[in-house]
């Protein structure tokens, strides 16, 4: 194989084998049988299985990440300004959504890979996104603008209780739908968007409007003249 091959080889194996058994269970040499190259060849492409974990999930990141901005853009220019608050957090949650739900991903190894990123603990992926917070700060934005009187820290927290949201329901999948008896349909991943999506926005434009009427101040009757 070229050097160009022998690369895109070593990264599919390695994402097939961490979608198959998890992050802990792989090691090097599995991932070189797998791919039917030699240690060396990791080495040198990689350094380490972290930066190999690391470039997997980043390759991933920024797909999906593209894949988020190109989805709020399209709301804002359909809208000819600010994007409507639900097509701001639709933006946010349908992609990851849609690439790890549904019976056209499920089976899929990145869809899997990125479950298994969302679902354990570890610590290369955790520092990427405590890191990668750019795209979220254009979220962040945009919901200021669909919605001015919402007070700063709320924004923040619709982002969070969003993709909170977002990743039990990636993560909590097969026991939801064990816990409903099937009630909860998770191929319908349509109706999983606009239920996170009503529940956010619901939430936050109800305390913007509690926080804009907490500042109108309240009119005293005047005295009756004596």
């Amino acid at each position: 194989m070229s050097t160009d091959q022998t690369r895109l080889a070593i990264l599919a194996a390695a994402e097939r084998l961490y979608a198959d058994r998890g992050f802990g269970e792989v090691t090097l040499r599995d991932i070189v049988a797998e791919a039917e190259v030699n240690l060396a060849a990791v080495n040198y492409h990689f350094g380490s299985k972290d930066e190999l974990i690391a470039e997997l999930y980043v390759s991933r990141s920024v797909a999906l990440n593209r894949e988020r901005l190109t989805e709020l853009k399209a709301a804002e220019d359909a809208g000819g300004g600010p994007a409507a608050l639900d097509d701001v957090i639709a933006a946010l949650v349908g992609p990851p959504l849609r690439g790890c739900l549904g019976p056209d991903r499920q089976r899929s190894a990145a869809a899997r890979f990125m479950v298994r990123a969302s679902a354990e603990s570890v610590p290369v992926i955790r520092r990427i996104r405590t890191r990668e917070i750019g795209h979220l700060r254009r979220f962040a934005a945009a919901l200021r603008r669909a919605l001015p009187q919402a007070p700063e820290a709320d924004i923040y927290w619709a982002l969070h209780f969003a993709l909170a949201m977002t990743h039990e329901t990636i993560n909590g999948a097969e026991r939801l739908q064990r816990l409903s008896g099937g009630a909860c349909d998770l191929d319908d991943v349509a109706g999983i968007v606009a239920r996170i999506t009503a529940a956010v926005v619901q939430t936050l434009a109800a305390r913007a409007t509690a926080a804009k009427t907490a500042t109108v101040p309240v009119r005293r009757a005047a005295r009756p003249r004596a």
